[in-house]
């Protein structure tokens, strides 16, 4: 009690030091129990105090009231000590000082701030006998709870916590029943940040308001002097210019409190009543005290709110702002910061298009919270994405993603799941590195989690890493998440992902999330699926410790119709006999605006892997919501697109390819390689994937 009463002290008055002394009831020597801050070598001569010395916390005691000494006793250049004395039932029983470093002594506020705080932490020093029960509108009873209000600021984080916590400790003891807390912004506005008491309307028409505007304000900021208007028609007689605002407040009598911190007005604390009531003085030096207290409180809460917004803004700014709907695949997400700390962190997921259709899906936690955490997370989001696109296997992935995670220090680790679907395979590979399983929900409404051995978190594990391989139906839900959602103090990871796939089954039942009408709707399906699980796991998300991350994606195979192929002969012949599937593929399908294109297309590719790779050769046609083509050889070469000079006779087949496709690129097989194109299709042709999933009830 006494280290908070003694920095709350110590900030009103501005001081250098603060002290508590203590009354033996032997000799009534003084003895300091508590300091704010290191106490100085010359304090020792303070270290116990006689009765009758001519120092301000023995004064303090004697007087059994307000004590002021000038000079600098313990030579830490203090001006002078101001001292209160700790009261129990049978008078003074110790002495609050505090050694201030401005000129002067404190004025009547800061003293009756210093009063109060005495009262409360002699309130709550176990054992000491307390003076008998004032009445409630007394000037103790309201000192107390003052020395309280003290307590709940010094513990207050937000804007919000303050406003709370002037409403609940001030307006009951004064009889108040309204609140409005507003802050002066760069543009001399004046924003709510919180209210009690007042209707909705009124607090909106006071958001925002011009300082200039509004005179009873402007009077109270230009002074720094607060304003107590006990009636209407006072009001209204003083600023006439405001019987707008007048006219409509429900209030009639009211205290405008200067919120001062750091030497400048931040705001206005206004605390109202709806009946016309006199202030004595005594209420008025209270509540003057309470401005420069809330006032402190405040400006510390608004640094913590701007920082707590650019650290979520940072992690939105890191986490995909739309995820892609893709032909095989639409997700919905969610992430949950951790309640305790900066509430940002290391979790992610991605959802990444691949070539053929298919789909790179990722979630990954770094371990630990805050901004660092965070900025890693990015890093290896970055990281992903950039290997993904080099369609590299989720076990080759995982071994360069490792060595970015153990470059960044022996303590850096990360957890992640990266799985790859192929639609026209109908199979979902993937690796895990210390991250909780995959749960399916498949197509008939049953939903189960494979077991298979993880592999230890990035950073940690040695390569190799496992790909695992799961077949999947013609539609089902992946379901990805951190281990925040499914793990905490009273459940282990096994507990809660059996609760999220009972979850799973409940919702699934009864609600048709397969071979829906459109793309939409099934996003929002899966929108409203994300926030039923959290809420079922996660049911008071304020009081979760760790970060939250949830990814659940529809899956679609691709009906066998959509996918043709032919294998051809490794020498010449190949391009004639390319291009004649593709004229009669084409025809089939009623994409005949693309035969000559894509004609030019399969006989640059094919023409190169003759020449330049080796056998066997074959042609595959993707149907989708373009046109893929795909040629497959037996070489790993990487084809690059050559400067050709106005000379040379070849060596523009590649810019051709470029120039003729929507994109076009490469991907690496264990026996080869596949070089794809993508063209997009005429407007008005039916695709193979758009909308939704119907083209592939055939």
């Amino acid at each position: 009690m006494f280290a908070l009463a003694l920095r709350q002290a110590k900030v009103c008055l501005g001081g250098l030091e603060a002290l508590a002394h203590w009354r033996e009831p032997a000799d009534g020597r003084l003895r300091m129990v508590a300091s704010d801050g290191s106490v100085p070598a010359g304090a020792e001569g303070w270290a116990q105090l006689r009765a009758d010395q001519d120092a301000a916390p023995a004064r303090a005691v004697r007087r059994g009231g307000y004590a002021w000494v000038e000079g600098d006793p313990l030579g830490i250049g203090a001006s002078g000590t101001a001292a209160v004395p700790f009261l129990g039932a049978e008078g003074p029983v110790g002495a609050l000082s505090v050694l201030t470093g401005g000129a002067g002594e404190p004025d009547e506020m800061q003293r009756s701030f210093l009063r109060a705080t005495a009262a409360w932490a002699a309130a709550h020093v176990h054992g000491v006998p307390q003076p008998s029960a004032p009445g409630p509108g007394s000037v103790v009873a309201r000192s107390a709870l003052m020395g309280e209000l003290t307590a709940a600021l010094g513990q207050a984080v937000t804007a919000q916590d303050v406003t709370q916590a002037v409403a609940d400790r001030v307006m009951p003891p004064f009889g108040a029943d309204g609140l409005l807390v507003q802050v002066l912004d760069e543009d001399d506005r004046l924003y709510a940040v919180g209210s009690a008491g007042y209707p909705q309307e009124f607090t909106r028409l006071m958001d925002g308001f011009p300082l200039s505007d509004y005179a009873t304000v402007h009077d109270v900021v230009r002074t720094r002097t607060p304003r107590f208007i006990e009636s209407k028609a006072e009001y209204e007689r003083l600023y006439p210019s405001m019987r707008q605002v007048s006219v409509k407040s429900p209030k009639e009598a009211w205290a405008f409190l200067p919120m001062i911190a750091s030497g400048r007005t931040i705001g206005l604390c206004t605390v109202s009543f709806s009946e016309p009531r006199p202030f004595s003085e005594e209420e008025r030096t209270l509540l003057t005290a309470l401005s420069g207290l809330v006032g402190q409180a405040l400006e510390r809460a608004r640094l913590y709110d701007m920082e707590h917004a650019r650290a979520r803004e940072l992690q939105r700014g890191l986490l995909p702002r739309a995820l892609p709907r893709l032909p095989a695949a639409c997700a919905a997400a969610r992430y949950l910061p951790a309640a305790q700390g900066e509430g940002v962190g290391g979790d992610w997921y991605d959802v990444i298009p691949l070539s053929a259709d298919r789909v790179a899906i990722v979630i990954g936690d770094v371990m630990g919270h805050g901004i660092a955490e965070a900025a890693t997370m990015g890093r290896l989001r970055t990281a992903v994405s950039t290997l993904a696109d080099l369609d590299m296997p989720p076990d080759e992935l995982f071994d360069r993603l490792n060595d970015l995670v153990s470059e960044l220090g022996d303590d850096s680790y990360a957890t992640c799941l990266y799985a790859v679907f192929d639609p026209v395979a109908r199979t979902c590979s993937y690796a895990v590195a210390g991250h909780p399983q995959p749960v399916v929900v498949h197509g008939d409404g049953t939903v189960d989690s494979p077991v298979v051995a993880a592999d230890p978190p990035l950073g940690a594990a040695q390569p190799p890493f496992e790909t695992h391989q799961l077949q999947l139906p013609d539609e089902s839900l992946l379901v990805l998440c951190t281990d925040g959602l499914i793990e905490s103090a009273t459940q282990d990871v096994e507990e809660g992902r059996a609760r999220l796939q009972q979850v799973l089954t409940d919702v699934v039942s009864s609600t048709p999330y397969f071979r829906v009408a459109d793309e939409d709707d099934d996003v929002r399906r899966l929108e409203e699926l994300c926030d039923t699980v959290v809420s079922a796991l996660l049911p008071d998300a304020r009081a979760t410790s760790d970060d939250a991350g949830l990814l659940i994606v529809h899956t679609r195979c691709t009906a066998p119709r959509d996918v043709v192929g032919c294998d051809l002969t490794d020498d010449p012949r190949a391009a004639g006999q390319a291009r004649q599937y593709v004229r009669a593929r084409l025809d089939a399908w009623g994409l005949t605006d693309l035969v000559l294109t894509t004609e030019l297309l399969v006989s640059e590719l094919v023409g190169n892997a003759v020449r330049h790779a080796s056998g066997p050769v074959r042609l595959r046609l993707l149907r989708s919501r373009t046109l893929i083509c795909e040629v497959y050889d037996g070489s790993l070469n990487t084809p690059r697109i050559r400067r050709a000079d106005s000379t040379d006779e070849g060596g523009r087949g590649l810019q051709l390819v470029a120039a003729l496709s929507r994109r076009w690129g490469a991907r690496y097989l264990q026996d080869g390689k596949c070089i794809w194109t993508e063209q997009q299709l005429p407007t008005g042709e039916p695709s193979g994937a758009v909308p939704g999933i119907a083209p592939h009830a055939a």
